[in-house]
């Protein structure tokens, strides 16, 4: 039985370490900004997080890092007080066949039903021109698709721009989410709980993007 929990690979939750390791000088007094590059990725990774973009930097990093650290702290609760959606035919396309199926058995559990899961585009792209679907979860980063980082982009793009499918990225590479966050409704950041799917299915919901 899912218990609300997903796991993730250990180098996926480096990414945390990696923005804190560039932004927190934001933080500090007298403050280190990080450069004009990171500062346009930081704005793109708020907006994806629905954040407040337009304020000072310092004060976007504060609110994107407690965002991101917990969902990584979270990442042993069990998901209470679910979010209430009606039913959405949900795709979901993620390479690794555990965290798949724990996210299937999620999402079935809440109502919804699940197209797939898919391990790779290709599978997804036949899929999505024979089943109807309102929303798509995606890993960002395929393995099995051999084209590298951030290969569920062009995959994004196809289901937005040929379907009409809104999607969801699942990932805890961030940077590659935000410069490609017009192709995205929401972000859950890995590792997550089912919690934080949810909820990201839940802001989707409410800003209009599928049907509620």
């Amino acid at each position: 039985m899912f218990d609300g929990t997903l796991t993730t690979t250990p180098d996926e939750t480096g990414e945390l370490a990696r923005l804190r390791s560039i932004y927190d000088g934001l933080l500090l007094q007298p403050p280190v900004p990080p450069g004009d590059d990171a500062l346009a990725d930081l704005a793109a990774m708020a907006n994806i997080f629905d954040l407040d973009a337009r304020r000072p930097p310092a004060a976007v990093w504060g609110d994107l890092r407690a965002v991101l650290m917990g969902q990584a702290v979270a990442g042993a609760a069990a998901a209470t007080d679910l979010p209430d959606v009606a039913p959405l035919t949900l795709m979901v396309v993620e390479d690794d066949p555990d965290m798949a199926a724990s996210l299937t058995e999620l999402l079935t559990g809440a109502g919804h039903r699940v197209v797939g899961p898919f391990p790779d585009a290709r599978a997804a792209t036949a899929a999505a021109a024979l089943h109807a679907v309102d929303l798509a979860l995606l890993d960002i980063n395929l393995a099995g698709d051999g084209a590298g980082e951030g290969s569920g982009v062009a995959l994004a793009r196809a289901l937005k721009q040929t379907w009409g499918v809104p999607v969801i990225f699942l990932s805890g590479d961030i940077a590659t989410a935000a410069r490609n966050a017009a192709l995205a409704t929401a972000l859950v950041h890995k590792p997550y709980t089912g919690r934080d799917v949810l909820d990201g299915i839940a802001r989707a919901v409410a800003a209009g993007a599928v049907p509620g």
